[in-house]
């Protein structure tokens, strides 16, 4: 399948359906294989200098599966004659639970709280669920980020939730596809758990429409997000223009 760039990513034109196809599809033993589901927070990021910004960009290629989870990033592609499907990853993971996943299936999730794990096993006590928590600063501590591969290698997951945030998330799932024997797939898809266990809500519909959801985690946390969505989002603008005229 031919990919699309947009802002120096490269994307699949998948949607959910599209996705939820292929995952099952794909064998519980096949080798490892992960997701990554770029929105605006990351593609912005993405452009920063980063000390490890090498690494950030090769997992991010490095992923199997590249989807869009913004629906601003797909209208600033649809202004220039790209079609983007979204494909949230909160809606994904859902949507896997609930279609894909089988009595027995082992569910890992890296990332997030204990508690959060314990009310997923409530909601799908079929599923054989796992967590891991590591520590904060995952990102920089080299030895947190080798055992939460190993963790997740060894657990022989058919679905491996990575909720870390990004980009340790993506840098986490390019760790696990380096170790021998990891198999299942790994889905980058942040605080999407979270979602499904009713501990944070989605913007309503029409909120969603209107492409207006950053608003909503806007007034539901501003002390956490206002730089997020007020500073730093709005460059995704300048850096759809420099695609849109080549630079």
């Amino acid at each position: 399948m031919t990919r699309t760039r947009f802002i120096g990513v490269d994307y699949d034109p998948l949607t959910l359906d599209d996705l939820l196809d292929r995952f099952a599809q794909r064998p519980a033993a096949a080798r490892f294989a992960y997701l990554v589901t770029p929105n605006v927070d990351h593609v912005v990021r993405l452009h920063d200098p980063m000390p490890d910004g090498d690494a950030v960009w090769a997992a991010y290629r490095g992923a199997e599966w590249c989807v869009c989870d913004s629906r601003i990033l797909a209208a600033l592609a649809r202004r220039q004659g790209i079609a983007l499907p979204v494909a949230p990853g909160s809606d994904l993971t859902a949507l896997i639970l609930e279609r894909l996943c089988r009595p027995g299936d082992r569910i890992a999730i890296i990332g997030g709280r204990a508690e959060t794990a314990e009310r997923l096993r409530a909601r799908y006590p079929a599923l054989d669920i796992v967590h891991h928590a590591p520590p904060m600063g995952l990102r920089r501590n080299a030895a947190a980020l080798e055992a939460a591969a190993r963790f997740a290698a060894g657990t022989g997951a058919r679905f491996l939730f990575l909720s870390v945030g990004s980009p340790q998330q993506e840098l986490l799932a390019a760790r696990i596809a380096a170790q021998p024997g990891a198999t299942g797939i790994g889905l980058c898809v942040g605080a999407a758990v979270e979602f499904v266990v009713g501990e944070q809500t989605r913007a309503p519909e029409l909120m969603q429409r209107l492409h207006l959801e950053w608003a909503h985690r806007l007034l539901g946390n501003p002390r956490r997000m206002w730089r997020r969505y007020l500073v730093e989002g709005p460059r995704i603008f300048l850096l759809a223009r420099r695609h849109r005229l080549g630079g």
